[in-house]
């Protein structure tokens, strides 16, 4: 009787397993990645279990990608029993606006298969591109848990699509990095399939928390609130919103359209320094028929990038503060030009106490503030450098705003409404990015 009982206490605890799991993997609540900044290149990069078995891969993370793109050559076609390339005509290929290649008459290899379709990718860092073969396999991600606080069971996708590059290699990414995640709003994007894998039930949308330490993790939410981060409250309900904008490829001519860009575009309408507006030719901050013009958010680029003209008034009105007047100048130290000696600050709560730095959207009620922490970056034990770079005088966006003014920060990205909220710095409650349990 003692054994029977005992079968059947075995058989409901395995039956009640299946059932989490079965639950879990069709309506979890939002699924995760973890965030690191690499200490040698701040890329900020994530890791992703793609193949069967699985095997975790180093990606950077690209807000502005169009889609996940591996590097082939590694042999993953080869590891991997459910890798498969997408056929010409297949949904993949509709999906991804692919091209069905050309013939190839060599033996079969990366790079030349026939019957299969290619899609542009680019390494992000070098710019640099080329047409990679569309194929799908299995990811695998951790849900969240019931109260969105930490970490929860991990969720297969089946059938993912992603390109397989082999032709403009892994220059000047991160050591270790295999390829890029892209976040764009496309279909191929990765917030647009993984919505689609949950029939919708997982909302099209994202979340960043970057973290500010190359020795902890932040945290990629995909899917709807709440994110809680340190156990505490959620996070989403401090969020301000602004529009997002579409915006297109450089053209010479204003006649002369250019294709929609997959990044992601904001309208940031006067940038303040200690809640007083720099001058700015309005012109710049505006979306350009040629492309030219507007603000842009950026994971791929460490420090915000301004205009010449935007980023000399924004160091005149940094430096005549009269917190700043006191600061003796340092040596440059690149890509930084204005440097100042870290003795002559106070360092309060949200880093070096200087002038705030705020980027203002619709309205003075929406703008998101700079401190310290996000405005200041220390060189070395005894310099700090104002943390914008000189873009130039013919940048393409006015504006780029760079990851090390968005790190510990959380940043929403809702491609249904078309919109991007943010917090400021969750060092405003004592809480930073790497505080979340992934």
């Amino acid at each position: 009787m003692s054994s029977l009982r005992n079968s059947i206490v075995l058989l409901f605890f395995i039956l009640s397993t299946l059932t989490i799991s079965t639950t879990a993997q069709s309506k979890p609540r939002s699924l995760i990645l973890p965030l690191t900044k690499d200490r040698a290149t701040n890329q900020i990069l994530t890791r992703l279990d793609l193949g069967t078995p699985q095997v975790s891969r180093k990606f950077i993370v690209d807000v502005a990608g169009r889609q996940l793109w591996l590097d082939c050559y590694s042999g993953f076609s080869n590891s991997s029993s459910t890798y498969r390339l997408a056929r010409c005509g297949s949904a993949a290929c509709s999906v991804s606006k692919a091209d069905c290649k050309s013939p190839c008459f060599l033996p079969p290899q990366p790079g030349c298969f026939n019957n299969s379709c290619t899609v542009l990718t680019r390494n992000p860092i070098r710019t640099t591109g080329g047409r990679s073969e569309v194929a799908l396999d299995t990811v695998s991600l951790h849900s969240t848990s019931t109260s969105g606080a930490r970490g929860g069971p991990r969720i297969s996708i089946p059938n993912f699509i992603f390109a397989c590059e082999t032709v403009f290699g892994l220059d000047n990414l991160a050591a270790g990095v295999e390829g890029a995640l892209g976040l764009s709003s496309e279909r191929i994007g990765l917030p647009s399939q993984i919505s689609t894998a949950f029939g919708g039930s997982l909302r099209r949308e994202f979340a960043l928390c970057l973290p500010s330490d190359s020795n902890f993790d932040g945290v990629l939410f995909f899917g709807a609130a709440p994110y809680v981060i340190a156990n505490r409250v959620d996070y989403s309900t401090r969020f301000k919103y602004t529009r997002l904008v579409k915006n297109y490829e450089r053209t010479a001519s204003p006649n002369v359209p250019g294709a929609e860009i997959p990044a992601y575009f904001v309208r940031i309408t006067s940038i303040l320094v200690s809640e007083s507006p720099i001058p700015i030719n309005s012109s710049l901050l505006e979306f350009r028929r040629t492309g030219i013009g507007g603000s842009a958010i950026s994971t791929v680029d460490p420090y915000t990038i301004l205009d010449s003209s935007i980023y000399r008034s924004l160091v005149r009105a940094f430096e005549s503060s009269e917190t700043m007047k006191k600061v003796k100048k340092a040596a440059a130290v690149a890509p930084f030009v204005n440097c100042y000696e870290k003795k002559d600050l106070s360092i309060g709560r949200m880093g070096l106490e200087v002038p705030k730095i705020s980027l203002v959207f619709e309205s003075r009620e929406v703008k998101w503030d700079l401190f310290g922490e996000n405005s200041m970056v220390d060189v070395n034990d005894d310099v700090t450098c104002l943390g914008f770079v000189d873009g130039g005088s013919d940048t393409t966006s006015s504006i780029v705003v760079g990851a090390h003014q968005i790190q510990d920060n959380l940043v929403h990205f809702d491609l249904h409404s078309s919109r991007m909220g943010f917090t400021n710095s969750l060092l405003l409650e004592g809480v930073r990015c790497s505080l979340f349990h992934v």
